[in-house]
């Protein structure tokens, strides 16, 4: 199968990729992604072969991904924002034939075979003959596509493996349950080296919706403005800031979803939400199972709290200690490792994602936190995600973290961090309404204002773990 190929054959005339000066419909992508891994392909970079990224978002980005996946090459897009240091040591672990990006983000790192977006765009524009693929070998299920790396938010980030059937699954189900067709567009707000950003290309070229891509650096609330778009995808630190600015809050109001994930959603966050009119999705997913595993089935009201239900193609299980087990064509091929793609599974199959939660009776998944931020103090199991979530729920609170501190009596204690406006109560009322509500020993020992928080490279994840170093 050559999806690409087979998009151009469904979809037509329909727009494919709008960028800021030029709109390419289905059949063009078809034709200039063609070129562009001839392009490739003359350079030795073809089906199994490793190519490494290290590029913003951009239309030119977006192309070469496609191109890449017509030769039969493995796409590792690496997050650009990390320090020369950490990039290098991710490139020594991949190990990859060529590395692509532009001089001034790919200068500093020692790496033999590097190459141009602008060298390689420019070699297949002036080819004069159309190569021909035979993409029927290059795309099957089982075939390995992508390294997409995790985003660390519990430790190191992992370089996950995906084949093209884990990605063509994962936007199958997810089309099913919130359609992306002819006439619609999606904005890329987050970026293409996060599987929610990837994800938005097979949703694509599955489903016939447009891909908006701004050119490398623009904020997304300007693009919200210079294109026309249906959907996007935010995590809950995006939303919050656009719905402070008044013509983004107009312009989310027309889109048809604003899918909302990557980490737990603040219950002020979707009240502002619900209040101006936004239709957010909730969802729930992993780069492990390919993007989204749970996603509600509609926008959601103020009060929501349900990640949704178990999108087609995935399955889903609550294992001992209410720890959330997945599997299914989504699932990864697993980490990469010295001796291969390493994936382990327990019995039956089943994925361990150390997220824990609890399904509905009516099969609506809650997520309730992650099992390696557990502690214990005073003899107690103490979710920090609990206490969060309660800190929240006090109006003028943002966003809040948790994390266990020493304490002589207790062994730990609660210790949070909260970020806060000028209107929210002071530390005595907000300790005090914790203790009337989740108990005395969940209730943290101090309270810590946060200006600006600490986030893991690359993201809007709060870096926990420089958090518990302060502690």
């Amino acid at each position: 199968m050559d999806i690409v190929e087979r998009a151009a054959g469904r979809f037509g005339d329909h727009p494919a990729l709008v960028a800021e000066d030029k709109t390419i419909s289905f059949r063009e992508l078809e034709k200039e992604t063609s070129r562009i891994a001839g392009a490739l392909d003359r350079q030795d970079i073809r089906n199994g072969k490793t190519a490494a990224l290290c590029m913003p978002n951009s239309p030119e980005l977006v192309l070469l991904l496609l191109a890449l996946l017509r030769t039969g090459a493995v796409a590792a897009p690496l997050n650009h924002r990390f320090p020369a240091e950490r990039l290098q040591t991710m490139l020594d672990s991949l190990n990859p034939s060529v590395l692509v990006g532009t001089e001034v983000l790919t200068e500093a790192l020692d790496f033999p075979v590097r190459l141009t977006p602008g060298k390689i765009l420019s070699e297949a524009e002036r080819a004069t003959i159309e190569p021909q693929f035979n993409s029927s070998t290059a795309q099957q299920f089982n075939t390995p596509v992508t390294v997409i790396h995790t985003s660390s938010s519990s430790g190191v980030a992992k370089a996950a493996l995906h084949s093209f059937g884990n990605h063509y699954h994962s936007a199958l189900g997810s089309n099913e349950n919130l359609p992306f067709c002819p006439g619609d567009c999606w904005l890329l707000s987050l970026p293409l080296f996060h599987i929610g950003g990837y994800a938005l290309l097979f949703r694509s070229l599955l489903g016939g919706g447009a891909l908006a891509a701004a050119d490398p650096g623009t904020p997304t609330a300007e693009a919200l403005q210079r294109f026309d778009i249906t959907h996007l995808s935010l995590v809950p630190t995006q939303l919050y800031r656009l719905l402070r600015n008044d013509a983004s809050r107009k312009r989310l109001r027309r889109a048809k979803a604003v899918l909302l994930g990557g980490s737990a959603v603040e219950p002020a966050l979707l009240q502002d939400a619900a209040k101006a009119g936004i239709p957010v999705y909730l969802s729930y997913g992993s780069t492990e199972m390919s993007s989204q595993v749970a996603t509600t089935g509609g926008a959601v009201p103020a009060d929501a709290v349900t990640a949704g239900r178990v999108l087609p193609y995935r399955e889903l299980s609550i294992g001992a200690f209410d720890e959330i087990l997945v599997k299914g064509p989504c699932l990864f091929r697993g980490y990469l490792s010295p001796d291969g793609p390493r994936l382990e599974t327990g019995e039956a199959g089943w994925f361990h994602t150390g997220d824990t939660g609890a399904l509905s009776p009516d099969g609506e998944l809650r997520v309730t936190g992650r099992m390696d931020n557990m502690f214990i103090s005073g003899g107690e199991n103490i979710h920090p995600e609990e206490i969060e979530r309660a800190l929240c729920d006090i109006a003028g609170i943002r966003r809040a973290l948790v994390i266990p501190a020493p304490d002589s009596e207790y062994g730990v204690r609660p210790k949070a961090f909260i970020e806060a406006s000028d209107d929210a109560p002071g530390d005595e009322d907000i300790l005090s309404r914790l203790r009337n509500g989740i108990g005395s020993i969940k209730t943290p020992a101090s309270v810590n204002r946060v200006g600006e928080w600490r986030l893991l490279p690359g993201t809007e994840k709060i870096d926990r773990a420089y958090y518990l170093r302060r502690r």
